[in-house]
């Protein structure tokens, strides 16, 4: 029987840390790259990078990204290190080289990686996707079946012994012990919180011949366990959970997450303080101003800031702030700043400009807002039961729509609604959001994608007060999900991040590409 694997919300969903414009494509990349340079022992020389004609990949994987990110992992570095601007000097000068090829690679993911990676003394070849939000999973190693998330210790121990895997079974320690065979060679791969013990080490290595033992490092922040559960999975379930508790949804959150990740509520909190803190650091910087030549939009939240204060703009309310908070967020996602993906890089700015923009308007604590960010995590662990992050799965609507919803459930939690009422707004505002095409001018993670991140936040102001107000959702939360995963699955291949339809293909979206690819 295969053990479920949960979603984490700082797996998951709100994270990672990271810089570049799509998490699917940066954040996810340098992972599996990182996890590819532990599989050669940190000494690559040469690595093969093959693309399917028919993925998202095959034309984006430059402009979004996935170059930068493979190459960055490879280098061991990780998603927010500031010299990932110059990766292509940096593997130059670290002697690696990269060959990248569009070929037919018989993919089911959209988001596919093949990589060939040779050393003087070793080769292996990996298959691996990045499933959203910076999320990846390693299907094949050396065409074996494996399936490795970067959420454990991974150990693999290739053998022509057979009696190693009974060693290792008759230890009766608690980890996870999975085995292969490939003609004559056994692999064992051991999925654990740390690698083997030295002793244990020293002991295979002395007693039995012909072993190779890989040890490739987890790259996700919250780990997982054995034995694996979790209070409630759906919405439905929480709701019964909490019948007679009555707890608010940003402390259903917190358990939740301290059940599945095995570490404390204080933990938990701390964590999306620390999270918190960074989005609103990157706020800030964002309008002091941003500089970077290889965009589309300039420094415009700076004057958005200047009419806001004279009163040139429409009165909005809150809306302004949180305009002024997303366009911030967006421009240094947009210069290579350092962001979070929540749940994408691609929607980094409808959660933190939403939440963080209402919240300063509102006069609330750091403490108050937080818990709102917990909230809207919980919404996004539903969200990731159901369906997808992943613009190349479900287009935008699974990006910013995802992200609307989240942020609606956070602004009930500032307003100290009910559960019900957070569960019912984000309910809304995903309702609104079905059909949300990806289609990047230039190939770029800009336009439209600042005005979605925006037109995102206003439909989660809007569902927040109909909430509120005890408007009737009708349709409840988990068919609203099971809804939108059907139609993000059916919008056409051309319109979910491929740059081949919509916007993308436009003549000043073309015009605007080729004098990015010049400046380059």
């Amino acid at each position: 029987m295969v053990e479920k694997n949960y979603p984490s919300i700082f797996n998951d969903v709100i994270g990672p840390i990271m810089r570049g414009p799509s998490s699917s494509h940066c954040a996810a990349s340098i992972r599996i790259g990182r996890m590819a340079r532990d599989l050669m022992d940190g000494n690559i020389l040469e690595v093969l990078i093959e693309f399917d004609p028919t993925g998202s990949l095959a034309t984006t994987h430059d402009s979004q990204g996935s170059d930068m990110g493979l190459c960055g992992g490879f280098l061991g570095w990780k998603a927010y290190d500031e010299r990932l601007v110059n990766y292509t000097k940096a593997i130059e000068e670290a002697g690696i080289t990269i060959k990248i090829e569009i070929t037919e690679i018989s993919v089911k993911h959209p988001n596919t990686y093949k990589l060939t990676l040779t050393n003087e003394k070793d080769s292996h070849e990996i298959i691996a996707i990045s499933t959203g939000g910076g999320m990846v999973e390693i299907i094949e190693i050396d065409r074996m079946k494996v399936s490795m998330l970067g959420d454990y210790y991974e150990t693999l121990i290739y053998t022509k012994e057979s009696k190693v895997l009974e060693y290792l079974t008759n230890l009766n320690f608690t980890d996870k012990i999975i085995s292969f065979q490939e003609g004559d060679t056994y692999v064992i791969e051991i999925k654990s919180q740390k690698f083997l013990e030295k002793s244990v080490k020293d002991f295979i290595i002395s007693n039995f011949r012909n072993l190779r033992i890989k040890e490739i490092r987890p790259v996700l922040p919250i780990l997982s366990h054995r034995e694996m559960i979790v209070p409630y999975s759906t919405s439905e379930e929480m709701l019964k959970f909490n019948e007679n508790k009555n707890w608010d949804l940003w402390k259903l959150a917190v358990h939740y997450e301290s059940i599945r990740g095995n570490i404390s509520y204080e933990e938990v909190f701390n964590k999306m303080k620390q999270i918190y803190i960074v989005m609103k650091t990157s706020i800030y910087e964002g309008i002091k101003g941003t500089d970077f030549i290889d965009r589309i939009l300039g420094y415009q939240s700076g004057d958005f800031k200047m009419h806001m204060e004279n009163g040139n703009l429409l009165d909005t309310g809150i809306l302004n702030q949180i305009i002024l908070y997303i366009t911030a967020m967006m421009e240094i996602k947009s210069s290579m700043g350092v962001i979070v993906a929540a749940p994408t890089a691609g929607a980094c700015g409808t959660i933190p400009g939403t939440l963080i923009g209402a919240g300063s308007v509102m006069k609330l604590s750091e403490e108050e807002i937080v818990r709102a960010m917990l909230a809207a995590g919980l919404i996004g662990i539903f969200i990731s039961e159901s369906g997808t992050f992943s613009a190349e799965v479900g287009g935008c609507q699974a990006e910013c729509g995802s992200a609307s919803g989240m942020a609606a459930a956070g602004l009930v939690t500032l307003a100290h609604g009910t559960t019900q009422q957070a569960i019912d707004a984000a309910a809304m505002a995903l309702q609104n959001s079905f059909g949300m095409v990806c289609d990047p001018v230039a190939n770029r993670v800009e336009v439209p994608c600042l005005g979605k991140n925006v037109m995102a936040a206003s439909n989660a102001v809007a569902c927040a007060n109909m909430a509120l107000a005890n408007y009737d959702v009708v349709v409840p939360l988990e068919e609203v999900l099971k809804a939108m995963d059907q139609v993000g699955r059916s919008i056409a291949h051309e319109l979910r991040c491929t740059a081949l339809g919509g916007l993308s293909i436009t003549k000043t979206s073309k015009k605007i590409e080729e004098r990015l690819r010049i400046k380059q």
